[in-house]
């Protein structure tokens, strides 16, 4: 295979990549040419949502061809397209055989949420000092410890829930539990393993649904797993890392599910999101920012 990489500004991104699409790419992508510099630009976007932004202000697109001879065509297609004017050709690139399935799961490895509490790919064996595990590899749904939102909610299921018969000190335990927005079905896995024994995981998305039951399979835990409509009556715990456009959204109807001594516990926040969530809940209770990781918060609330 070979790797056409051009720059374009960010008027010509969605045009660029379109012809490109058109001319037999195998894959397009688009990154900021400005990356790892002082001028790189953060794009924040909200899936289902329109992108804020059609590229970066120097975007350099990267199209995958088949042969060289298919990638050397399409770019003397694209040298006479008026619209190529303002972009410029980086570089025509043999991208070398490898074993892909590797490579990929050389990128996934053990996951620590506590000392004791680790998510691991079934390619890996546990660490020694884990003592309680999922075991979830990468999939089509969001969910695989590695991001920050995702870590946040798996240490606050810890730290309140319990992995034996014995519940930590000062913790009353998860309860019923309801994770809302399930992905892989990650927190809902988590839950089980520290001691949630009623567990409703749902999504919009019938690929999540699928997903999380396969994994809660795969962990050995039991849980139910379906569309919003399986949601009934009110929950010890309710969790929904999405983010924060449907949080805001969905505030009457997650609160709604908190049983009285209940918490709710929402992720997918930005820092600079906190006053808009805080607004957005404040008919119904007054939420605090319970954790912090790398630009996000771990936002919760108690009814």
């Amino acid at each position: 295979m070979f790797e056409l990489i051009l720059m374009c500004p960010e008027n010509r991104v969605e045009t660029l990549s379109d012809a490109l699409e058109a001319l037999d790419a195998l894959s397009v992508s688009v990154e900021d040419a400005d990356a790892q510099t002082d001028a790189e630009q953060a794009l924040f976007g909200e899936p289902g949502m329109p992108p804020p932004k059609g590229g970066w202000q120097r975007s350099r697109v990267l199209a995958l061809y088949a042969t060289e001879a298919l990638a050397k065509e399409a770019l003397a297609l694209l040298k006479a397209q008026d619209f190529f004017a303002d972009c410029q050709i980086l570089g025509l690139q043999e991208v070398p055989e490898q074993d892909w399935v590797r490579l990929t799961q050389s990128q996934f490895t053990p996951v620590d949420i506590t000392p004791e509490f680790w998510i691991v790919p079934t390619w890996h064996e546990p660490p020694q000092q884990a003592r309680t595990i999922i075991r979830l590899d990468p999939g089509l749904a969001f969910g695989t410890g590695t991001h920050p939102t995702t870590r946040m909610c798996l240490r606050w299921i810890a730290k309140h829930g319990h992995s034996d018969s014995a519940l930590s000190e000062g913790a009353i335990g998860l309860g019923r539990v309801l994770d809302y927005g399930c992905g892989s079905g990650i927190l809902a896995i988590g839950a089980a393993k520290y001691g949630a024994n009623d567990i409703d995981a749902v999504d919009i998305d019938d690929a999540a649904v699928e997903s999380t039951v396969l994994n809660a399979q795969a962990n050995g835990v039991t849980l139910n797993a379906g569309l919003p409509d399986i949601v009934t009556g009110e929950y010890r715990t309710v969790l929904a890392n999405i983010l924060a456009t449907p949080l805001k959204v969905l505030a009457p109807l997650l609160w709604s599910r908190v049983a009285p001594g209940g918490s709710l516990v929402l992720a997918g926040i930005l820092e600079r999101q906190t006053e808009e969530l805080k607004a957005a809940y404040a008919p119904y209770c007054q939420l605090a920012v319970s954790d912090q990781q790398e630009g996000w918060i771990l936002m919760t609330a108690t009814r």
